[in-house]
């Protein structure tokens, strides 16, 4: 298998065009590699069974060879551990089967000398049960704690949907001890915080400051419909009555979620010049883009979940076309912001901007028997095991970088990780790292692991990073030049997105164009061989193979032949030159 290498000449083929934008460095996020991973799974340096900060630190360089700049880090808080840590008992501190404060630290200071900065995730919208507020709050109607939470004396006619449906039956429960019902969006365990409240607000910018001064450079934001929501309504997602009410029944204090987000970013932006958020916001594109701020003032980069999703289905189809179309009708967005690539994520593989239909054709061919499947809208599986074809994997990766966007890995993607069915939920895919044939992750015995690996073709013996370390032919090294070869343009991600029509519908193609930079991208969904024939409309027209360099006149109609699964990419000359397929 061919490794791919990036060439002198490549770097220096684009001479001559127009540099990026003097607020690059500023905007560096908008050109990142995100790594998304918990401690808890990653690397244990002690032999309790268990990852920890000392252990991610070991593995930093592992990471910088790979080519990541950002580094995602979930819930290392203290937790009450219902929830895989987002059930969280102290924002302030370290969960000490982690490490320590002093720990965090030194990750964050190696991890820049590395060229890696760190994100962590901002999950103050509920907390635990457990949580010395929740405990205080419960304790009487008139608690000064009490309004930190969200209570009425009876649920709403009309509440919000559960997060979870099947282990929830209501967004509402009631406290036994008071007598009034709680609001939690997500489990009973996680009472929501009452984000309209001053106090709260306060709260809020104590613990943004804290991780902002020990260093962190942005943070991605859980759930942000949800979080956002408070004050707006009694039902919908707009809030649920998060506005709350006090003792008496009364309103809480009226606060848009708009509000909420702006003077969020605002502190953040004072506090940090290069600090960003990085928002959850599962919507189409059309609600999606609230979320960027009207006056700029929102998020700077959100998921782009509408992608993600009808990737599957082109996926299961063999079809290239309903990504194409929603790739069409992505919205350009403003210089300071960005969208987020991304093949999935920690949660389950969500689904529910499917039609039903799609939905259900798409469970037929990745998600074939009920255990699979998770709360009628998601998919509990990693990619590989899905697929089971690793031209398709790899093409897909391979598109993931070839479009404009921060492409975001969850970790395990770059080896090819498969899943642990036996696992509950969500967990089936947040098993532990695979490092070597013995699994690498602690020196503890497997049965005292945190969590077990997959077994199997998927297990360590068979996926690791020690073997494919050594192959360069292997996943792996696919993964590192496909981010080699995205960070040696970092005009991809202030161009404009082009799909192209016309073509064979198993083939997507699309064009990444800037001012004096352009690359045609195209992405077979076939597992057959298929032609392109590309016509572009120029005098002088030149096409550029990205992987191999090899230099095609296209001054007349080429014909470009695919692999099953296959895609090419080509720099284009003259860049402003209109591109045809057939």
């Amino acid at each position: 298998m061919t490794r791919y290498r990036i060439s002198p000449e490549q770097m220096l083929a684009g001479a001559g065009r127009t540099p990026i934008p003097i607020d690059a460095a500023d905007l560096w996020w908008r050109h990142a590699v995100f790594y998304c991973l918990d401690i808890e799974t990653f690397q244990d340096s002690d032999g309790d069974g268990v990852g920890d900060i000392p252990g991610l630190i070991s593995r930093l360089p592992y990471l910088a060879d790979l080519g990541v700049t950002c580094l995602w880090l979930m819930p290392f808080f203290p937790t009450a551990d219902r929830d895989d840590g987002y059930d969280i008992t102290d924002f302030f501190t370290v969960d000490p089967r982690f490490g320590t404060l002093g720990d965090m630290v030194e990750l964050i200071r190696v991890a820049r000398g590395l060229g890696i900065r760190i994100i962590i995730d901002f999950v103050m919208n509920h907390t635990s049960v457990n949580h010395p507020w929740f405990r205080q709050a419960r304790r009487s109607l008139d608690d000064p704690k009490r309004n930190w939470y969200v209570w009425r004396d009876e649920p709403p006619e009309n509440p919000d949907p559960p997060v979870f449906p099947g282990e929830q039956k209501s967004t509402w429960t009631r406290d036994d001890k008071t007598g009034q019902y709680y609001m939690h969006h997500f489990l009973e365990t996680q009472p929501d915080l009452n984000v309209a409240l001053p106090e709260m607000r306060r709260e809020i910018d104590k613990n943004l400051g804290l991780w902002l001064e020990l260093g962190v450079s942005g943070f991605r934001i859980d759930a942000v419909p949800f979080m956002f929501s408070s004050g707006e309504s009694d039902s919908g997602t707009g809030g649920s009555n998060a506005g709350g009410t006090g003792a008496d029944g009364t309103r809480g204090h009226a606060y848009s979620g708009a509000d909420h987000l702006s003077r969020l970013r605002g502190f953040v932006s004072r506090r940090s010049a290069e600090a960003f958020l990085l928002g959850e916001v599962n919507m189409p594109y059309d609600q999606q883009v609230a979320w960027f701020g009207e006056a700029r003032d929102g998020l700077q980069l959100q998921f782009d979940f509408p992608a993600m999703q009808r990737l599957y289905l082109s996926l299961a189809r063999g079809d290239a076309r309903p990504l194409a179309d929603t790739l069409a009708a992505r919205p350009e967005v403003d210089v300071s912001q960005q969208w987020a690539n991304f093949v999935r994520n920690h949660d389950e593989l969500t689904l529910d901007q499917l039609a039903p239909k799609e939905l259900e054709e798409v469970f037929e061919v990745f998600a074939p028997d009920e255990d699979m499947r998770v709360y009628g809208r998601g998919i509990r599986r990693r990619l590989p095991p899905m697929i089971r074809d690793e031209r398709a994997v790899r093409m897909v990766y391979a598109l993931t970088y070839a479009l404009p966007g921060s492409p975001i890995l969850f970790y395990g993607e770059e080896i090819g990780m498969g899943e642990n069915l036996g696992m509950k939920g969500r967990l089936a895919v947040r098993t532990p790292m695979q490092w070597t044939r013995e699994g690498g992750f602690s020196s503890a015995r497997p049965s005292r692991w945190v969590r077990r690996s997959p077994d199997g073709e998927y297990g360590p013996e068979h996926v690791n990073v020690e073997d494919q370390l050594a192959d360069s032919g292997s996943m792996l090294s696919h993964v590192r030049e496909l981010i080699g070869l995205y960070r040696s343009t970092p005009e991809q991600a202030w161009a404009a997105l082009e799909v192209l029509t016309g073509g064979p519908g198993e083939v997507l193609a699309h064009v990444c164009r800037g001012e004096d930079w352009a690359m045609l991208a195209l992405h077979s969904f076939s597992g057959e061989g298929v032609s392109v024939r590309v016509t572009v409309d120029a005098d002088d027209a030149l096409l550029t193979d990205r992987v191999t360099g090899e230099r095609i006149d296209a001054v007349s109609p080429v014909t470009i032949d695919l692999e099953p699964f296959g895609w090419r990419w080509f720099l284009l000359h003259p860049a402003d030159a209109r591109v045809r397929v057939r």
